[in-house]
């Protein structure tokens, strides 16, 4: 008999959501409900926060004053940046070329047309009106 301590297993986590701090919240909805196909699941009577059916995974958008709200030091606005910031969006598509002449016809800034990466999918960028980089992909091989 080996003397053996108890494993503990490690809390499961799982991602939830994105959210993403924006001027107008209705706004950036419907944008992307008309950009890249999502379907509101909700916008809150107040306006400053809604929420995008997206899959498993919850895309919300909450206006800039809760961002003041919860980060008192204050936080980046996306819209204010001459750059685009540090993170993205990934969306994954069949079709990047379609998706991404979608995005543009509804008001997005072009950043990288779709190209050939050497890794086999293609890939595009895109920044939205509220500031949002949004990366279009397809699959990587494999997965």
């Amino acid at each position: 008999k080996t003397n053996q301590l108890p494993t503990k297993r490690k809390p499961h986590k799982q991602f939830g959501n994105t959210n993403v701090y924006v001027p107008d919240v209705a706004a950036s909805l419907t944008f992307f409900e008309q950009a890249f196909g999502f379907t509101r699941r909700f916008l809150h009577e107040s306006g400053t926060y809604g929420e995008l059916q997206t899959g498993s995974t919850t895309l919300a958008f909450a206006e800039h004053s809760l961002g003041e709200m919860n980060f008192p030091g204050g936080h980046v606005e996306a819209h204010s940046s001459a750059k685009p910031l540090g993170m993205e969006l990934g969306f994954v598509t069949l079709d990047v070329a379609t998706a991404h002449s979608t995005a543009l016809a509804a008001g997005a800034t072009e950043l990288s047309a779709p190209q050939s990466k050497p890794w086999g999918q293609v890939v595009s960028y895109v920044r939205c009106p509220d500031g949002t980089l949004v990366e279009l992909c397809t699959p990587v091989a494999g997965s």
